[in-house]
C-alpha cells in the first residue's frame, strides 16, 4: 500500500530553521505533483506547497513565500520543505500529500496523505 512518511519536524526557536522530509512508497513518485498543508489546533488544513511531478513548477501559499523552499529527489522518492525565518504562526501538524492533478492540488484533492509531523515555533 501507498506510504507518505514525513519526518524533521520539532521544536524551533523563531528565526530559526528547519528541514522536512517525505519518502513515499507503493507509488511511483515520479507520476505525483508532491507537497506539503498544513493545520493548526481549531483550523481548517491549509495548503502550504508543491512541486510538479517533474519538478519544473512551484507554488507557494502567500505567507510562505520567500521563506519556504520544496525541493524533491525523485530517485529517493522524497520530497523536501526547507523552512526558513520560522514564525510563531508557522506552528503546526505538517501533512505530506501526493496528488496526480496541478489544478486541484491547492483545494487539497490529492490521491494520499502522510500522518503528519508537529513543527513547533517558540518565541
Amino acid at each position: 500500500q501507498v506510504q507518505l512518511v514525513e519526518s524533521g519536524g520539532g521544536l524551533v526557536q523563531a528565526g530559526g530553521s528547519l528541514r522536512l522530509s517525505c519518502t513515499a512508497s507503493g507509488l511511483t513518485f515520479s507520476n505525483y505533483h508532491m507537497g506539503w498543508f498544513r493545520q493548526a489546533p481549531g483550523n481548517e488544513r491549509e495548503f502550504v506547497a508543491v512541486m510538479s511531478w517533474s519538478g519544473g513548477s512551484t507554488d507557494y501559499t502567500d505567507s510562505v513565500k520567500g521563506r519556504f523552499t520544496i525541493s524533491r529527489d525523485n530517485a529517493k522518492n522524497t520530497v523536501y520543505l526547507q523552512m526558513n525565518s520560522l514564525k510563531l504562526q508557522d506552528t503546526s501538524i505538517y501533512y505530506c500529500a501526493a496528488g496526480s492533478s496541478w489544478p486541484t492540488f491547492r483545494a487539497a484533492r490529492v490521491n494520499f496523505w502522510g500522518q503528519g509531523t508537529q513543527v513547533t515555533v517558540s518565541s
